[in-house]
């Protein structure tokens, strides 16, 4: 099973205060146990809301809203992409993180939807189209 893990933002994250050394330290430490134990597939911090857009659609209408953006609880400061054997296995190494903020912190455990999640609604055509650009977003992440 594949999840996002998501590190939810904090004032000091969206204030765009940087980790300590030690934190630092500690984060890296932790993502080379992840990637020893062929967990990790990708993960990265990101900048403060301030430094993003958003954009809105109702219907065929587009409409780019600037950062910054309130309801910090709403906001995420990082991720990483898991590959696990269960939720309850994500939730255990998700214990062994460092506090990925020098406050109270939250981190969110959210599994990604697989192409058999789609039922009947996914048909061979979207199926093989699914799996080209797979491979080519694969090809461009490896000569990167």
């Amino acid at each position: 099973m594949r999840c996002m893990v998501i590190v939810k933002a904090t004032q000091d994250s969206e204030a765009g205060f940087m980790p300590s050394e030690e934190l630092l330290t500690a984060m890296m430490n932790y993502n080379e146990e992840l990637v020893k134990a062929g967990i990790m597939l990708a993960g990265d911090g990101l900048r403060p809301s301030a430094h993003g857009v958003r954009v809105s659609f109702d219907g065929t209408d587009r409409t780019v809203i600037d950062g910054p953006f309130a309801q910090t609880s709403e906001l995420i400061a990082g991720y990483w992409i898991w590959q696990v054997g269960s939720l309850e296995e994500a939730i255990e190494w998700v214990k062994r993180c460092p506090n990925p903020m020098p406050g109270p912190s939250e981190i969110e455990i959210r599994p990604i939807f697989e192409m058999d999640d789609f039922g009947d609604n996914l048909t061979q055509e979207v199926r093989e189209q699914a799996n080209r650009v797979q491979a080519e977003a694969d090809r461009l992440a490896t000569n990167a």
